[in-house]
């Protein structure tokens, strides 16, 4: 068996709500470390269950030969495909059928009785039957706080709403608010930038100060700078 995670470009239907598919795979018992990203997962893992947007650390146990699928909202999308604010599963992992009652079961049986290989298109077709929409304000607000130089203030004037709006609308469709979405952006733009010293890398990331970005990275990934960059599992969700 193939260890690892990778992800899949979603199926056309749903590529408007859905950042990726993904597969995590292990050879050997196995603690995988997890990091904020600011989205929702669908999780089949002996059951299916919805994990709520992180706002710290947290480690999930994988089993010797466990072979775990997801599928990624993206944000903005999180709220209207689960039928509820996302800010209600926060930092949770919550089981599917507690959602989304006999529809949440019959996909867990479906999942169940699946072959592996299929699992990833089950999903894709489970939210596609939701027919969500992506709150369009809060996806652009999310692209636009990724940016380098990205404030709350300046990103809620473009789009003609007050910081008390965004808020709201962030909280229903992503699970957290904006503030903490620039620091996940942030923390993201850190990890996918080329090496260099950590004095140029947390310029380059939006950070202040270097100071700062060890603050920020230690508080969202629970471990220093260094390490987080050297340790690509921390970039797996």
């Amino acid at each position: 068996m193939r260890s690892g995670y990778r992800e899949f470009r979603p199926p056309a239907e749903v590529e408007r709500v859905v950042a990726c598919l993904w597969e995590n795979r292990a050879d050997a018992e196995r603690v995988q470390p997890i990091v904020p990203d600011g989205c929702v997962d669908l999780i089949w893992d002996r059951g299916l269950v919805v994990a709520g947007a992180d706002t710290g650390p947290r480690e999930v146990g994988l089993s010797a030969g466990a072979r775990v699928t997801g599928i990624r909202l993206r944000p903005g999308a999180a709220g209207a495909v689960l039928g509820l604010p996302a800010s209600e599963i926060r930092d949770e992992r919550v089981a599917a059928a507690l959602l989304w009652d006999e529809e949440g079961a019959s996909l867990e049986a479906a999942l169940a009785g699946a072959e592996p290989a299929q699992r990833p298109r089950l999903l894709a077709d489970a939210v596609a039957r939701r027919r969500a929409e992506l709150d369009g304000l809060v996806h652009v607000a999310a692209r636009r706080l990724s940016a380098p130089g990205g404030r709350v203030a300046g990103v809620a004037r473009d789009l003609g709403v007050s910081e008390r709006q965004l808020r709201r609308r962030t909280l229903a469709a992503v699970g957290y608010g904006p503030k903490l979405l620039a620091r996940v952006a942030r923390l993201r733009r850190l990890a996918a930038l080329a090496e260099d010293s950590l004095a140029a890398r947390a310029y380059e990331a939006g950070y202040s100060s270097q100071a700062h970005m060890s603050d920020e990275v230690r508080r969202l990934t629970g471990t220093t700078a260094v390490r987080f960059l050297e340790d690509g599992r921390l970039t797996a969700a």
